[in-house]
């Protein structure tokens, strides 16, 4: 029995491609010289759905994938009360989830105005230190929110910092260490338990080896 396996764009899917080939599942295509969101595997089984990271959690939560490849920094910002499996860390996609601010600056008193995209960990790690915060969602661009004076400080990932080096901030408190996560849908576990334990085997022996 196939398996729907959902990747999101960038830098994830690029990873992610070696490990499932190893596995002998590979696109019926180049999904980087194509259009295509969705595309067969040379298997003939499986079927790969590629799109944006904040959607793979929704497409495997709603079943409309079996199994998903995201980061762990996308499972964080989704929320709580997860409705799908978390099976295996691919140790790719390494990074790490920060604040930073200006260099050189102090936090001010009172409430700290936060800048982010993932404005639920945010959100959490503050309060998870009585901070009290208005956060200001961004999609883009986040590390230009102080010098504008838009906010204190942001939460963003951060990989070599060299992108805040370049925007006069510093990297500050390391919130979580982010890596490629393997998610699973709930019925898929039981209709498909077959399949996607052998799935999830094959990566694990992958990323051992």
């Amino acid at each position: 029995m196939g398996l729907v396996i959902v990747l999101n764009k960038g830098r994830i899917l690029a990873e992610s491609l070696p490990l499932l080939a190893k596995c002998g599942i590979e696109p019926s295509e180049n999904p980087n010289e194509s259009r295509k969101l969705i595309f067969g595997t040379t298997t003939g089984e499986h079927q790969l759905i590629i799109t944006r990271s904040a959607d793979v959690p929704t497409y495997v939560e709603h079943g409309v994938a079996d199994i998903g490849i995201t980061g762990k920094d996308t499972i964080l910002e989704y929320g709580s009360n997860l409705d799908f499996y978390e099976l295996l860390d691919l140790h790719i996609g390494k990074c790490r989830m920060m604040t930073a601010g200006p260099v050189g600056v102090e936090e001010p008193e009172g409430v700290l105005r936060v800048a982010s995209k993932f404005v639920n960990i945010a959100r959490n790690y503050y309060h998870s230190r009585c901070r009290q915060v208005s956060l200001i969602k961004m999609s883009g661009a986040i590390e230009i929110a102080p010098m504008l004076g838009l906010a204190d400080c942001i939460v963003d990932i951060v990989d070599t910092g060299n992108t805040l080096k370049a925007n006069g901030l510093e990297a500050r408190e390391t919130i979580c260490d982010i890596s490629t996560r393997v998610i699973a849908n709930r019925a898929s576990m039981k209709t498909k338990y077959d399949a996607v334990e052998k799935f999830v085997a094959d990566l694990r022996d992958v990323v051992q080896a």
